[in-house]
């Protein structure tokens, strides 16, 4: 079905990513790089980094294979999963090593129920790993005292930091699943903060995994999210699809623009802000007018609401992905000849696609300050 020249593609994107997401745990987990000379990730802490690089790309990789076996059972070509290595290391940025997986669809998809079925195969399967990874992670956590092997610093009552030292105020965000699992699993004494789950190997694997879980269900386009929409509410899957898209593209930019910012500043941010909003519609169908009339439309609402409730912000970190769905991807669903209702176990099966990405979205999924 695939050719040698296939495979062997496919095959070396996984192995780099499995090494990128690996020397992106070692950043994470030990503070240890590749680039460093005073912590430098020797073979001991790449092989212990492999904990959290093989349970995260595992859970990726089984969500791809979701999709691609229920493309096999329905007779539609698509390509092995393309896995995306992304080190940020050597721009001294943070990075989890990668991009995400894709599959593409190389066959015609001419059926409702096949779009459906292909759609929520792969975030099913996935998020059945990341339960069990997640539950492993909060019933077996080390002792409390496992945090000063990697931040010994905080034994020392008396340690102050130096101005040599660079320290990066970070934390994860809540979801609901996340959050639950934490107060029914975890012991409470040796449940880390937030900003320390990153120490954490499969803790950390299984939260990306909810993250990417929940951006792949948003109910959004050709997202697997908008293939749920369109198998259970297919007269109604652009208005959904639209409405939800604008509901998360305001929200990533509240807070964007402020009345409150220098006005030369706003006489350059505002055009530029209210022209990307106009592109994320790209792909939305409306006409140029409409497409104005929303971007001009959620910038002038953002405004109003920041000068009233200056406190009020979004989360800017949605704005390069509403920026993909919008103008790449689009937020429209392909219509199909076979229009056949879905069946009462895939019905409940989308309903139970749409409850797991409520429980798995986080809004602030990671917070720098």
């Amino acid at each position: 079905m695939y050719s040698t020249k296939e495979y062997l593609k496919h095959g070396t994107l996984f192995i780099l990513t499995i090494i990128t997401t690996t020397l992106a745990g070692g950043e994470w987990l030990y503070g240890r790089s590749i680039l460093s000379d005073e912590q430098p990730l020797t073979w001991e802490y790449f092989v212990l980094s492999l904990q959290f690089s093989l349970p995260f790309i595992g859970i990726l990789l089984i969500h791809e294979l979701g999709h691609l076996f229920t493309s096999i059972y329905h007779k539609v070509k698509s390509s092995l999963p393309f896995f995306i290595p992304a080190w940020l290391g050597f721009l001294g940025s943070p990075s989890i090593g990668t991009f995400g997986a894709i599959i593409q669809m190389k066959g015609i998809i001419s059926s409702r129920r096949k779009f459906f079925d292909i759609g929520v195969a792969g975030p099913l399967a996935g998020f059945v790993v990341a339960f069990a990874v997640l539950t492993y992670g909060f019933t077996q956590l080390p002792e409390a005292d496992y945090i000063y092997e990697v931040h010994p610093e905080y034994a020392d009552p008396n340690y102050v930091l130096s101005e040599d030292e660079e320290v990066m105020d970070f934390e994860l965000g809540y979801n609901l699943l996340f959050w639950t699992m934490e107060k029914t699993l975890a012991d409470p004494e040796r449940m880390p903060a937030m900003s320390e789950i990153i120490h954490y190997p499969y803790l950390f694997a299984g939260y990306l995994a909810l993250f990417f879980t929940a951006i792949n269900l948003l109910p959004i386009g050709q997202l697997d999210g908008g293939h749920v929409v369109f198998g259970l509410f297919p007269k109604h899957h652009k208005i959904i699809s639209l409405v939800v898209y604008t509901l998360f593209l305001f929200y990533a930019g509240l807070g964007v623009i402020s009345p409150f910012e220098d006005l030369n500043y706003l006489a350059l941010a505002l055009p530029l802000y209210v022209g990307f909003l106009y592109i994320c519609y790209r792909k939305s169908g409306l006409s140029n007018t409409n497409k104005w009339i929303m971007a001009l439309g959620i910038a002038a609402i953002q405004y109003s609401l920041i000068s009233i409730s200056p406190s009020i912000q979004g989360y800017s970190g949605w704005l390069f992905f509403a920026f993909l769905v919008g103008r790449v991807l689009g937020i429209n669903h392909p219509e199909v000849i076979d229009g056949r209702k879905l069946d009462q176990k895939r019905t409940i099966l989308g309903w139970l696609a749409i409850v797991l990405f409520i429980l798995c979205f986080t809004p602030e999924p990671f917070v720098f300050e």
